[in-house]
């Protein structure tokens, strides 16, 4: 970069408030290409990639319009009578820069690159989570020294803000909590809660200490339960819902949709039955509205001590349905399943890849002695499996589900008690009368419909020859 090109830079960097002047001069000692330097800018975590392509694109623009006021001076200079000895050219030390209407709005635009947060506190929180929930995005992460985050179809993308300082991060954080979660977060320095911020909305938070500092994560919650059709899942998902009696599970990797699948299954026998839902959850995500059933929302931790505590007391507070945040251990997939033998509908989540592994995953619970036992309970009470994926959509802009779908039928009930869980995906292919389908077959449609690309597919498939057979990719 020649001199001058040097001081645009520097003016954009200034201007910004990215670096000191000492700092920038240092910079562009060590890095003379500016994509170089404005790399070094990222490396830093001073600019995210969108701003640093603004940086850029605003750089050689100035750089370009420097270029033709040189070539204009040029020829003004060759056309312009000699300056006249009695009145000399002021010297460039007393000559104020000019600054073009067309710069002040370039350097307005770069403003807006890095943008100045609000004052640390509930303000800039608020702001953020309403920042994010008009981009559509799942999450919110905010860490010390890093500049708020947002998830956006999959991806993380930092916001156009500096770097959070420790200070600021904690006040904006901890201005949310009561006294109570304070104490707890004081203590064990990680907290679950979600917060309800009124008019923005409900948001699933966790709190966590790290070497930087404190650091919170908001997964945004819809404003409504969406319907299964807007969740875009198989009929066979509504038919688990007309059971009176039995256990359904819902499985799959963390955001994938597993505690909305739940509500959405939830608010469709709230709506058809006159009956007595209880829910287990930590925390509650979605409020669901009493409609011709009642509905006991329990967030384990505030209402109740425990997953289990609350299903043991359940048993006894004349429930039709149950519905379980996460079966986490022994005693909370023990006590669900017997509430499936004795007359419930069981609604629950697991976090397991596919269905066979969940099968596997129930049964391993239990220490060797008394799987026989579970095998032939979960054999009788198991209704279905519900495992779900999240893929990147073919436009580059959404998330598109994936389902494995799995009906228990009197032939997988035998596999089951015979301890063949292994040979369960071979009648899961032949199965499709009842409403079965296989993850890969799932992608294979979603590709061939165009939602999702054949990479997609492939990448996110475990059996890829069935992919590339059915493809050709």
């Amino acid at each position: 970069m020649s001199k001058a090109t040097h001081q645009v830079f520097k003016r954009i960097v200034l201007h910004n408030k990215l670096l000191s002047e000492a700092e920038v001069d240092e910079l562009l000692a060590e890095v003379d290409d500016p994509e170089h330097a404005v790399q070094q800018l990222v490396d830093r975590h001073l600019l995210n990639a969108k701003a640093a392509e603004q940086f850029l694109a605003l750089y050689k623009k100035q750089v370009d319009k420097l270029f033709l006021e040189e070539l204009d001076g040029l020829a003004e200079a060759v056309t312009a009578p000699a300056a006249s000895p009695a009145e000399p050219e002021p010297s460039p030390a007393s000559k104020p820069e000019p600054q073009p209407a067309g710069q002040r709005r370039a350097e307005a635009h770069v403003a807006a690159v890095t943008k100045p947060l609000p004052q640390p506190g509930i303000e800039m929180l608020r702001h953020l989570l309403l920042e994010a929930r008009d981009m559509g995005a799942s999450d919110l992460h905010l860490k010390t020294g890093m500049a708020p985050a947002v998830r956006v179809h999959g991806g993380l993308q930092d916001l156009p803000y500096p770097p959070l300082p420790s200070d600021h991060c904690e006040t904006s954080l901890l201005a949310i909590l009561d006294d109570e979660q304070r104490a707890q977060f004081a203590r064990e320095h990680d907290l679950d809660f979600c917060y309800d911020g009124g008019e923005l909305g409900r948001f699933r938070t966790n709190y966590l200490s790290e070497h930087r500092g404190l650091d919170g994560v908001f997964r945004l919650i819809p404003a409504h339960v969406p319907s299964l059709d807007e969740l875009q899942l198989p009929p066979q998902v509504k038919r688990f819902t007309e059971y009176r009696v039995g256990i359904v599970l819902v499985t799959g990797p963390k955001g994938s949709g597993k505690t909305t699948t739940l509500a959405a299954m939830v608010d469709i026998i709230n709506s058809s039955r006159a009956e007595h839902i209880i829910t287990v959850e930590d925390p509650i995500e979605f409020v669901q509205v009493c409609k011709k059933g009642h509905v006991n929302q329990r967030q384990v931790g505030i209402h109740t001590k425990s997953f289990s505590n609350a299903l043991r007391s359940a048993l006894r507070e004349a429930p039709d349905v149950i519905m379980v945040g996460e079966m986490r251990d022994l005693e909370t997939t023990s006590l669900a399943i017997t509430a499936a033998e004795t007359g419930h509908l069981v609604l629950a989540t697991l976090h397991t890849p596919d269905a066979v592994r969940t099968i596997g995953r129930v049964l391993d619970v239990f220490p060797a002695k008394e799987q026989p036992q579970i095998r032939a309970m979960l054999s009788e009470s198991l209704r279905g499996i519900v495992s779900q994926l999240l893929v990147p959509g073919a436009d580059g802009r959404s998330m598109v589900l994936a389902t494995e779908i799995l009906v228990n039928t009197q032939a997988i009930g035998h596999l089951i008690r015979e301890e063949k869980v292994h040979q369960i995906r071979g009648l899961m292919q032949t199965g499709k009368q009842y409403g079965m389908t296989l993850m890969e077959e799932s992608l294979v449609r979603l590709a061939k419909e165009g939602r999702i690309t054949r990479q997609t597919a492939l990448d996110w498939a475990e059996d890829t020859k069935m992919v590339v057979r059915e493809l050709g990719v």
